[in-house]
């Protein structure tokens, strides 16, 4: 028979317990209702052999039996008490006399050491040999048989005989015995069945929390984790778990959406990346081949001009595939920030300077504002750099001739705020909200001065995480602002 449930073996286990406890239980009490009987019956009769020895003359002048008076105190005991049985002993055990009849008596010798035990106040209950049944063993009296203070012999008086052994068993026989026999059987039994049925309503919670789970697990852990409310209704521990699967499940849910939803957008983004390598690399080899092919019917100004487009697209795709590189270093945590202090301003006044001769060449005016003193920020100033040359490359990229891109630090509480502001055509409302995302609209978009790669935002989004920070874009249809924070140095936010 196997058992496969938890409830199959929690109630096999259970009963076989039960049956064990109470047979350990009966052995128990049997065995301690038989000893204490007959320890009280010894105790009550513990001076009965010295009584009769005191008030019987068992021996003559000369140290031998009176064959009269033993003979009439076996009559006596047998009218008396007709449980025990007397026997006398010389001073090695050995039985000289008995009320037994032919036969029955099965030794000749009987041990002296429990009757030395005896007489010299040993515990009780206290056994020795049963001459009628050598392989058992029975509570006593005995007493000294003295002749001018010498002993000559013993007077044993075996307290449990055959007799009493008959009447015993017929006692555990009787109607009160089995009574409570089965009233032991019915009391396990009863304990057993209510055991079982508590048992029962325990599992059948687990049960049905089980079914769950596999119903959640079937369904490719999705849809969320239904739970009987009664089940969740309860404070003990099944209820604590149901609670508990309730809320993982959630997590995986989400986790399961989100790890689908990434996988979409991983795979529109290598769509992309492979539609933008392919212009430029079609850009490329088209025009080489058109020098391979036409190389003497063109000019020399010609060819140095397919020559120059051909470098150009080849550096488009060096840009793109740098960024890809990049972006993935970041997104698998490759690259760690190395946090340490520095003034912002000084790195911002520095990149301008970087980026101003680019800027006249185009007409853009691109300056720093810090209208008050601001703190040093603890970060990693290499990929905060990075950060703000995405940020102005993309605003070079979309302000035009005569425009302005202007960098502000302001100081709220424990962090500095950088705000990258541009003049030039904006953002649409409706792709504020997916701009840092994969699968941005403004992505697929092929403007005169862009690159087609887009991923400069991606990459400035996900230094920004490793920061614990986040960026934000905002636009009112004409120009554009970037922002994002830095914890300075003393704040709470520092790492």
């Amino acid at each position: 028979m196997k058992f496969t449930s938890l409830y199959s073996r929690i109630a096999f286990t259970f009963a076989i317990l039960i049956l064990l406890f109470g047979g350990l239980c009966g052995g128990l009490d049997w065995y301690a209702a038989k000893n204490h009987q007959q320890e009280i019956i010894q105790r009550l009769s513990r001076g009965l052999a010295e009584h009769i020895a005191a008030s019987w003359p068992l021996l003559s002048q000369t140290n031998q039996l009176n064959e009269l008076a033993v003979k009439e105190l076996f009559h006596w005991m047998m009218v008396v008490n007709p449980s025990i049985e007397v026997y006398l002993l010389d001073t090695n055990g050995f039985i000289l006399s008995h009320q037994a009849p032919p036969g029955r008596v099965q030794l000749k010798q009987v041990a002296i050491k429990p009757i030395d035990d005896f007489l010299e106040g040993a515990a009780l209950p206290l056994k020795g040999d049963n001459p009628r049944n050598p392989s058992k063993q029975e509570i006593f009296s005995a007493s000294a048989l003295q002749n001018n203070g010498k002993v000559v012999g013993y007077l044993y008086i075996v307290l449990t005989g055959d007799e009493y052994q008959r009447l015993a068993s017929d006692v555990w026989e009787d109607h009160v015995f089995q009574t409570a026999i089965w009233i032991g059987f019915a009391g396990l039994a009863l304990t057993l069945l209510v055991g079982l049925g508590l048992f029962a309503v325990i599992t059948r919670r687990l049960d049905a929390l089980s079914c769950t789970v596999a119903a959640f697990e079937e369904m490719n852990f999705s849809g969320g984790l239904h739970v009987c409310p009664k089940i969740t209704a309860s404070s003990d521990e099944i209820g604590r778990l149901a609670t508990t699967f309730e809320h993982m499940a959630e997590r995986i849910t989400t986790q399961m959406q989100h790890i689908k939803h990434q996988d979409e957008l991983r795979r529109e983004m290598i769509a992309n990346v492979s539609h933008d390598l392919r212009t430029p690399l079609t850009s490329i080899q088209g025009y080489l081949e058109t020098l391979l092919r036409k190389s003497t019917a063109l000019s020399l100004d010609e060819q140095h001009r397919y020559l120059e487009v051909a470098v150009r697209q080849s550096q488009r795709v060096s840009h793109l595939a740098h960024q890809l590189f990049e972006l993935a270093k970041l997104e698998y945590e490759e690259v760690k920030p190395h946090f340490e202090p520095f003034f912002v301003q000084e790195l911002i006044q520095d990149i301008v300077q970087k980026f101003e001769l680019t800027a006249n060449s185009r007409k853009i005016q691109i300056k720093s504002s810090f209208t008050q003193k601001i703190p040093m920020v603890y970060a990693d100033i290499a990929m905060i750099e990075r950060v703000l040359t995405n940020l102005i490359e993309n605003a070079l990229r979309h302000t035009p001739e005569g425009g302005k891109i202007t960098l502000e630090l302001e100081q709220h509480d424990n962090n500095v705020t950088v705000k990258v502001s541009d003049t030039g055509s904006g953002i649409a409302e409706e792709h504020l909200a997916t701009l840092f995302e994969r699968g941005s609209p403004l992505r697929q978009s092929r403007g005169k001065n862009h690159d087609g790669g887009g991923l400069g935002l991606l990459i400035t989004k996900r230094i920004l995480q490793l920061h614990n920070s986040t960026i934000e874009a905002m636009s009112a249809g004409y120009g554009a602002t970037f922002v994002f924070s830095l914890p300075s140095i003393g704040s709470s936010n520092a790492q």
